[in-house]
């Protein structure tokens, strides 16, 4: 450990004001270990909406910060204090380290590795210990890697906070990390499963994931319409909200009088038309959600053990190479997480 720390290792930073041309590949020293603190040596990462939005400058970035909110690894020292980790140990890091139990409180935000602190697109970083979990039995790094935003998003989503049993169904929208794992985790649960596509191709790949039901969204624009014929005119339990203002108004429809709306994404865009009378005539429960606390990682991890879920994986490109990563997540045409190797 003490041989590591001062040499020099890359790092991916963004240059202010961001964009893919501002991905800058660097190098820097291995930074040194503090007490209570854990050093990784980083094996993967993954690409998160939140991180794309971030790097091309559409979020206002602090200059030359290390890109990157996940982070899966083994670690190579441990500072005064730490019993819960020793070298050797495979971790992952938290979206949102400031919360770790509990409710968010006003504070939970408080710390954004890849937007106002160094993220994790680097060979080595130091960060204290409550901002790790250990990763699932089994998992590969990039696995790992997938699970701190995606994974955890869609299981407080659904899982959490969804109420869905073996008689409730759930809608999943698109082919993003998030609504992979929404749709294993509602699976697991024993629910039925609509998901909605713009690829008649990725629609035959979500139906071997488990589907009950698929609809094409370009081909049905009013999809909300059919997703309640599927009900046979009862409409779904939950809705895992991911396209924002640019599909609420067909998440509405497509929900029960008394269904949920988990909103999780505004990749369709914050604005559109919000149908507020059929909000409260259905008496629809939407709830905004953000990842979720280290007790929630913990308890994700524990169900994919129990479960056997495997994630996604569309594709995998070297750290020196995220501005292309970026472009193929921004193209729309991957299945699934989209993962950095470090």
């Amino acid at each position: 450990m003490t041989g590591i720390t001062g040499q020099t290792m890359k790092a991916m930073t963004i240059r202010s004001p961001g964009g893919l041309d501002n991905l800058v590949l660097v190098d820097r020293p291995v930074p040194k270990l503090g007490s209570g603190e854990v050093l990784i040596r980083v094996r993967a990462s993954s690409l998160n909406y939140h991180d794309y939005v971030v790097a091309a400058g559409i979020m206002q970035v602090q200059d030359g910060v290390v890109a990157m909110s996940d982070a899966a690894g083994e670690i190579v020292g441990v500072g005064a204090g730490v019993g819960e980790f020793a070298p050797g140990d495979r971790v992952m890091s938290l979206f949102y380290p400031a919360w770790q139990t509990g409710a968010p409180d006003n504070d939970y935000n408080k710390f954004k590795p890849g937007e106002n602190c160094d993220g994790y697109g680097a060979e080595y970083v130091v960060i204290p210990a409550s901002w790790v979990t250990r990763m699932p039995a089994g998992y590969d790094f990039c696995e790992a890697a997938s699970l701190t935003c995606a994974g955890l998003t869609a299981w407080a989503g659904v899982a959490r906070d969804g109420g869905i049993d073996a008689n409730s169904t759930v809608l999943v929208q698109g082919t993003g990390g998030v609504s992979m794992f929404a749709l294993q985790f509602a699976k697991a649960l024993g629910a039925k499963v609509i998901a909605t596509s713009s690829s008649d191709e990725k629609i035959e790949r979500l139906k071997r994931l488990g589907a009950d039901h698929c609809i094409n969204y370009r081909d049905v624009p009013d999809w909300g319409r059919v997703a309640r014929e599927i009900t046979g005119g009862r409409g779904v339990d939950l809705v895992v909200e991911v396209g924002g203002g640019g599909t609420f108004a067909q998440s509405v429809d497509a929900c029960r009088t008394g269904g949920r709306i988990s909103l999780i994404g505004i990749m369709g865009g914050m604005g559109g038309d919000v149908p507020l009378a059929k909000v409260f005539v259905k008496q629809i429960t939407v709830f905004g959600l953000a990842v979720g606390s280290r007790d929630d990682q913990i308890a994700m991890i524990e169900q994919i053990e129990r479960d056997g879920i495997r994630p996604v994986i569309d594709s995998s490109f070297p750290l020196a190479e995220l501005a292309q990563a970026y472009r193929h997540q921004e193209s729309g045409k991957h299945f699934g997480k989209i993962c950095i190797t470090i």
